[in-house]
């Protein structure tokens, strides 16, 4: 059985692989959370390949900063909700791997469009409060960019989500200091984030390498030991944007360019084929 570094290890090679087969889409970010996705569905969360949107009785997850698609596509695909095959179809005509999730597609395992930045955290609360009303025992987990918190609408609902105790939620915000137009504390400084969202009334956890999936993953499991206690969780989670990738990782130029054929070899050299390319 391959390892959660193995299997890290392969969803970052089809992540540059899609980009490039598209020249088009965000490798930065999908690659700095390779780590988070491979401990979230092949470790911790409870779910099931053979896909209903109800979900009744299993952990579900909202993928809030919905550009980085390509390494959620290839977790569903390793996790065997489709054909990893389809994984060459991204961001091609009448594909259902758009550049960013849309359940119209009917893709199994995307249970919200995700366009638009700053949005998740409020289906999130929405599914986890539906979930603590059916008397289930699971959890609701989702991921957010740094640079999306700039969004007003995430902090109404981090609010609301504390005042309602939606404690069977844990959010992960992919802490890598980098968005599209620069570092974060150049274009729109988010000062100490730990602080706002323990004033807000949250249960704050850190986890300082977020590239670590088995870090990842006993930090996840950590944070199950919080739930139903009356507070929303959330993990600041600090990764590398580019991670793998020695000439991308760190820069938010790689936010959302493709590598050309070269890149893409280079790349390629650097990330072992573990379970087989598509």
């Amino acid at each position: 059985m391959a390892t959660l570094v193995e299997i890290a290890s392969q969803i970052r090679r089809d992540i540059v692989r899609m980009v490039h087969g598209a020249n088009s889409g965000h490798p930065g970010g999908s690659l700095g959370c390779a780590d988070y996705f491979t401990a979230l569905y092949f470790k911790v969360m409870k779910h099931n390949p053979q896909f209903s949107m109800n979900a009744k009785n299993e952990d579900v997850f909202f993928l809030s900063n919905g550009h980085i698609s390509p390494v959620f596509y290839s977790t569903l695909a390793r996790s065997g909700y489709f054909d990893i095959k389809e994984l060459a179809s991204f961001r091609k005509l009448n594909s259902r791997l758009q550049g960013h999730p849309a359940t119209h597609e009917h893709l199994p395992g995307i249970r919200v469009a995700s366009g638009s930045l700053g949005q998740g955290m409020s289906v999130a609360i929405g599914a986890a409060l539906t979930k603590k009303l059916n008397g289930e025992n699971t959890i609701v987990f989702s991921l957010h960019g740094d640079g999306e918190l700039e969004e007003g609408q995430n902090w109404e609902a981090m609010m609301f989500a504390a005042h309602h105790k939606v404690d069977n939620l844990i959010a992960t915000v992919d802490w890598n200091g980098q968005q599209i137009d620069g570092p974060t504390q150049l274009v729109m400084n988010l000062g100490d984030l730990g602080a706002k969202f323990a004033s807000f009334g949250w249960q704050v956890l850190h986890l300082e390498n977020g590239n670590d999936p088995d870090a990842v993953a006993a930090k996840l499991e950590e944070a199950k030991t919080y739930t139903g206690k009356g507070k929303p969780i959330v993990i600041l989670m600090v990764t590398a944007m580019g991670k793998g990738v020695d000439f991308m990782e760190g820069h938010h130029e790689w936010h959302g360019i493709a590598p050309n054929d070269e890149q893409l070899a280079k790349a390629l050299a650097q990330l072992p084929e573990t379970l087989g390319d598509y």
